[in-house]
């Protein structure tokens, strides 16, 4: 049974996708040119808090809610998600970059599984549809469970963090990988608690990650869009 959909998710969910994910930090730069990650230890902190105080209540979230949306075929309450998922993300870079590479993802998926509901989806979705939106409708449109999709939505933000933070600090290689096994426990926890997000809880953030994000655009010199 895992045969079927596993294709599919290491496919949805692959780093390499040339969707330029690659291309954004998401505000770590500010981080790290700040002195605030600046070593191994400053780094995992960074990814923890990341993806339990930021991720979790946002891109996770919509995502999950994406996913939910697409089994319903309620096309409503996916447009609200995604006038909501523009609402809070305050920083530009952010926001743009979320539009980038949802759309991306849409025309790599469109062309090989076609779906109505998508199709409905991007044409009212106003700058771009976002990509926790498109991950989470494509993931259903695959067959893939739910909580499969969230854990590898997961490892997916992690490892591209990780990455981001071993050539930024910059860290040894080792010290990457033994960030991302350390976050394997924190990885489980975060899908169980993300197969039902609360609702109210929507957009919750440290704004610390979003000021530095802001900076980011201001920074002196950048090797990130974001």
């Amino acid at each position: 049974m895992e045969q079927q959909y596993l294709g599919s998710l290491l496919h949805l969910a692959d780093s390499t996708l040339p969707i330029g994910s690659y291309t954004h930090s998401a505000g770590l730069e500010t981080f790290v040119q700040q002195g605030l990650v600046n070593s191994r230890a400053t780094a995992d902190t960074f990814v923890r808090n990341m993806l339990q105080h930021n991720l979790r209540y946002n891109d996770a979230a919509f995502m999950s809610l994406a996913y939910a949306a697409t089994a319903e075929q309620n096309i409503t309450a996916l447009l609200e998600l995604q006038e909501l998922c523009s609402a809070v993300k305050a920083p530009r870079e952010l926001r743009e970059a979320s539009h980038k590479l949802g759309g991306r993802l849409t025309r790599i998926f469109s062309r090989r599984y076609a779906s109505p509901f998508m199709t409905a989806y991007e044409a009212a979705a106003g700058p771009g549809p976002h990509y926790c939106l498109v991950f989470g409708v494509y993931a259903y449109v695959l067959g893939i469970p739910l909580s499969s999709t969230l854990y590898a939505f997961y490892y997916n933000a992690a490892a591209g963090m990780v990455t981001n933070c071993v050539k930024l600090v910059p860290l040894g290689q080792m010290d990457g990988q033994d960030i991302i096994f350390d976050l394997q426990p924190l990885l489980q926890e975060l899908t169980t608690a993300t197969l039902q997000p609360d609702k109210a809880l929507l957009g919750l953030c440290n704004a610390g990650f979003d000021i530095r994000s802001m900076q980011h655009e201001r920074l002196y010199s950048r090797l990130y869009m974001s």
